[in-house]
């Protein structure tokens, strides 16, 4: 790439430091013009950091003090020629220097594609990239884990020891397709099978395992669920430990819904407390309640809070049949002014779901909360687990696409159909699994992964 691009990769705003980065091939011709180093030595090394400043050309004003970094292709993030100027943070500053880089001959990077660059470059493949961008976005400790495995091509490793199996496959039926003379077709189907049935296999474990990737990338989906005054609000309090959601006496104070983000054992849980459950003549509650139905069957886990200073109303009997058939962990709230005989606890025990007794008001139960949420996920379990995780909604399409086309191969060795049918499913499976990795991937679906990265980076 002939051009080259500068951006600020550091957020907008007042900070202690800001970094613009450069890239291309005119990279250090266009440093020289703004940057005096403070040591004279005009020989460029890689990995090595000058001091000075950044001035004005046209009238040699300082603009401020820096450190930059030099980066000589082709060892780079890019592998192009590189630097990173390192100025005191803030929105002035960093766009002074900016606007001085692209007067000198430099242009405004587009979104990601400074990692773009690295793909194209040939530094890391598109399944790496992708992985730059998630752990940007990381919102738990386990979710960047899985996206630093990404970054160091875990998962490229793995796809390409199944793209491995299926090439072997193919130069079988290759030497087939040349050498018919020497073919025995019921010996050569069978391990043809064989080899395709491990290949099926392998991709569906990959397949599976998105189900936890899925738990780690985009969280529990968490709604509190109850009429109103059983204690919801007190509830999220008492689990994000600070006065987030009003709490009052008076019936129907929540209307709408409040969404905050925690990490129970370096998983994301996304809460969401609701308008209380009830019949209501008023408009704004009614459309909070329906809200809440709503969000209650779209969420992975319904928290259910009952209230045991009071016996069974029609309206807990209304949330029972809500979760009667949903993921729902039970909260008896309010324990620490119970009713000795409560009509509450003999239904609940009924729907055999996990149970807990709490007083959120107090804070009491809430660890007990957090160790049956980390049970019902097995959330120990994706911890030890260190298998590679499917995160990314595009990779299981491409594996689920995959596996169809093997299937099929084996579906027409089955049916003892001309070998080179089968070969062709297999090498659309072998084009399926390119697109992970970016070996044969069109320009559009590059151009729409990258869009997704911030400015700078």
């Amino acid at each position: 790439m002939e051009n080259t691009i500068v951006a600020i990769s550091t957020g907008a705003g007042n900070s202690g430091i800001g970094i613009i980065r450069m890239s291309g091939k005119n990279c250090f011709e266009i440093l020289n013009k703004i940057f005096i180093p403070k040591n004279k030595d005009s020989k460029i090394k890689g990995y090595t950091i000058k001091y000075g400043n950044i001035i004005n050309p046209k009238n040699n004003e300082i603009i401020d003090e820096v450190l930059v970094s030099y980066f000589v292709s082709p060892h780079s993030f890019t592998r192009e020629n590189m630097c990173e100027i390192n100025t005191h943070g803030g929105m002035i500053v960093e766009r002074r220097i900016l606007e001085n880089c692209l007067n000198y001959g430099a242009e405004l990077a587009e979104p990601g594609e400074f990692t773009k660059r690295a793909f194209l470059n040939g530094r890391i493949d598109l399944a790496q990239a992708e992985s730059v961008i998630d752990l940007i976005n990381s919102k738990s400790k386990k979710e960047a884990q899985e996206s630093i495995k990404g970054l160091q091509g875990k998962l490229s490793e793995k796809i390409e020891s199944i793209e491995k199996e299926i090439t072997d496959v193919m130069v079988n039926i290759e030497v087939i397709l040349d050498y018919p003379e020497y073919d025995v077709p019921e010996i050569t189907n069978k391990e043809t099978v064989i080899k395709l049935e491990k290949i099926k296999n392998m991709l569906d474990e990959l397949e599976k395992s998105f189900d936890r990737g899925k738990l780690i990338r985009d969280g529990i989906k968490t709604v509190i669920f109850g009429k109103p005054n059983s204690g919801k609000s007190s509830l999220l309090n008492a689990i994000l430990d600070e006065d987030r959601a009003i709490v009052s006496d008076i019936e129907g104070t929540t209307r709408d819904s409040i969404e905050e983000y925690i990490n129970i054992d370096g998983i994301s849980l996304k809460l969401i407390d609701t308008a209380g459950i009830r019949e209501t003549d008023n408009i704004i509650e009614k459309i909070g309640v329906e809200k809440s139905k709503k969000l209650a069957n779209e969420s992975d886990l319904i928290i259910a809070i009952f209230d045991l200073s009071k016996q069974l109303e029609k309206e807990d009997e209304e949330i029972i049949k809500i979760i009667k058939d949903k993921n729902a962990i039970i909260v008896l709230n309010k324990v620490d002014i119970k009713q000795k005989e409560n009509t509450i606890e003999k239904e609940i025990l009924k729907l055999c779901k996990p149970t807990i007794k709490i007083s959120a008001l107090k804070k009491e139960g809430i660890d007990e909360l957090y160790k049956k949420l980390s049970e019902m996920f097995k959330i120990n379990d994706i911890f030890n687990d260190n298998n590679v995780l499917i995160t990314n909604e595009r990779h299981k399409n491409q594996i689920i696409k995959a596996k169809e086309n093997i299937i099929k191969g084996i579906d027409a060795v089955g049916k003892n159909m001309p070998i080179d049918i089968s070969s062709i499913y297999i090498k659309q499976a072998l084009e399926n699994l390119g697109e992970i990795t970016g070996k044969n991937v069109t320009e559009d679906i590059i151009n729409e992964i990258f869009k997704r990265f911030c400015l700078g980076k």
